[in-house]
């Protein structure tokens, strides 16, 4: 690897590596196959070296390329999410909380995946379907049904 990659790549990690390993988390529910995905958003960035407008083409560009590889890895291994509320705690101090962000990992990942960008990371639904590579009203939808979900689990 060149200096310069090396030196990409350690911005990038001091940049956004946080935004991107809780993204992954949150999608795929385990902090192990985050740093693998993690792992893996560095390696296509250093393939392709693409050229970025500004910092927040170069932020949603990742986290693409992040939630996609999250996708995949879903997809090809078939199997349940599971994060355990300890490794969490220190996130969530009160129950309440923990009680919430148990149910919100129990959610399916399209759903996850909007609530969290748009209710932790802030994004506005345009950004998120940009992000995704969806519609907004695509976006709208599963923040509705997201909800509505959560919802109910929490009510039961």
């Amino acid at each position: 690897m060149s200096t310069r990659n090396e030196t990409e790549i350690k911005r990038i990690i001091q940049v956004h590596g946080n935004l991107l390993y809780r993204t992954a988390v949150v999608i795929l529910g385990n902090p192990h196959d985050a740093q693998d995905v993690l792992q893996e958003t560095l390696i296509k960035y250093m393939e392709k070296s693409p050229d970025f407008q500004d910092e927040n083409h170069e932020k949603a560009w990742l986290l693409k390329v992040t939630a996609n590889l999250c996708r995949d890895f879903l997809r090809f291994h078939k199997r349940h999410t599971y994060v355990s509320i300890d490794e969490l705690e220190p996130v969530c101090s009160k129950p309440q909380q923990q009680e919430i962000l148990k149910e919100v990992l129990s959610l399916p990942p399209k759903f996850k995946t909007v609530l969290l960008l748009h209710y932790i990371e802030g994004y506005q639904l345009k950004e998120i379907a940009g992000i995704l590579g969806i519609s907004e009203n695509a976006v709208k939808k599963r923040l509705q049904r997201g909800k509505e979900a959560l919802k109910q689990k929490l009510s039961e």
